[in-house]
């Protein structure tokens, strides 16, 4: 079998893996009795960790020369991690496990995208071939998770994961090794990255863009079951949501084009207007479950511009930084504003206000990413 093979199925465990966790840690706090407020307290803090974490493993990555290796600690942790929390009920316990699982699952983000490309481009075949395959774990497990706690229970989540993390580490085993080509990550190289005025403001239009979806990953499932719908309607959302990605991942060689990239982002922040603001109107879960497919015009569309584009502007021997970067700026410091500030707007003024709320920062996504265009187009062509 071919090495992109493995990965492909990697990608496939590996997004279910964080279906369950991502999409489905806020209805398992919710079932356990927590306010919004404690659940975007809990996620909030999660994202610090992972602001720390997926730099640390960058390091050691490019340190031991491995991805492999690095890889599978980190999924072997995962799994065992998971499974913990999702046999636990205590608040206490909750909290500690979800710290841990942020600190070993999600630096396999970057690592798996970072691969995902390197294996793309020795193979001369296109990323969205293998990241497809994520966007189907994901969908799949979403699907699963949700009749799953419908009839089987919410602890039914732990062995899930336990059992998914297990094949995961098959999988690891069977991937071949790739050295990290990149620069280590240092303060100096950071520091010249994040120095650059275009660098800047592309990564204050990941943001301005980022947090409502991040809202939106973290608040749906409790939105939902708020409306009155079910555990596996949740699941039937995240579901239609991530299914919708799976064409155009595997699309991406025919509409993601070099040079478009800030016209594909402001694109795709408009469908995320639309998308949010129409959320914030439904009052019936099934409707709501339906406008999850807008997400065929929005995230794989907007991430998969942001990492071409950011490809594009970055040197060659800093891209393991960007990366990195990247992964922080979406995963961390956006999640963590979006649970902090999400929760406690969603326990102040409710689900339909926050979804306003997040409407009009999309549409500001917009604007920016308009003028951005417009600056930098001009910059080129004066130069």
């Amino acid at each position: 079998m071919r090495s992109y093979s493995f990965l492909r199925l990697f990608n496939f465990l590996y997004f279910a893996l964080i279906a369950l966790f991502v999409s489905f840690l806020p209805v398992y706090l919710d079932a356990q009795g927590l306010s919004t407020s404690k659940i975007g307290l809990i996620i909030g803090t999660g994202g610090f960790i992972a602001i720390f974490s997926q730099p640390l493993w960058g390091m050691i990555s490019d340190k031991t020369k491995t991805i492999k290796k690095v890889m599978l600690v980190l999924i072997v942790c995962s799994t065992l991690l998971g499974y913990c929390l999702y046999a636990s009920s205590s608040w206490a316990m909750l909290l500690v496990f979800t710290m841990l699982l942020y600190f070993f699952l999600m630096p396999l983000d970057p690592l798996t995208e970072s691969l995902n490309f390197q294996t793309a481009e020795a193979a001369g075949i296109s990323y969205g071939s293998i990241r497809t395959f994520g966007a189907f774990g994901y969908a799949l497990m979403s699907l699963a998770v949700g009749f799953a706690a419908q009839y089987f229970g919410i602890g039914s989540l732990a062995y899930l994961f336990a059992g998914i993390g297990f094949l995961a580490i098959l999988n690891v085993l069977c991937l071949p090794d790739a050295p990290v080509t990149g620069k280590p990550i240092t303060l100096r190289a950071l520091r010249s990255f994040l120095a650059k005025k275009e660098t800047i403001w592309f990564m204050a239009l990941i943001f301005i863009v980022a947090v409502p979806q991040r809202i939106n990953d973290t608040f749906l499932g409790v939105y939902i079951r708020d409306l009155g719908g079910s555990p596996k309607l949740v699941g039937v959302a995240w579901f239609l949501a991530a299914g919708s990605e799976i064409l155009v991942f595997a699309l991406s060689f025919w509409w993601l084009r070099k040079g478009k990239e800030l016209a594909i982002i402001s694109f795709s922040a408009f469908f995320y207007f639309i998308r949010f603001f129409l959320s914030a109107w439904i009052t019936e879960p099934h409707l709501l479950v339906a406008i999850q497919l807008l997400q065929v015009f929005t995230f794989p569309i907007f991430y998969s511009a942001a990492i071409q584009y950011l490809y594009r502007i970055v040197p060659e021997e800093w891209r393991a930084t960007g990366q990195t970067v990247l992964a922080i700026l979406f995963f961390g410091v956006s999640g963590i504003v979006a649970s902090y500030i999400g929760g406690w707007v969603y326990d102040q003024v409710g689900g339909k206000q926050l979804y306003l709320g997040v409407s009009g920062m999309s549409l500001a996504g917009v604007l920016l990413s308009l003028a951005l265009r417009a600056v930098f187009r001009k910059q080129v062509l004066v130069s």
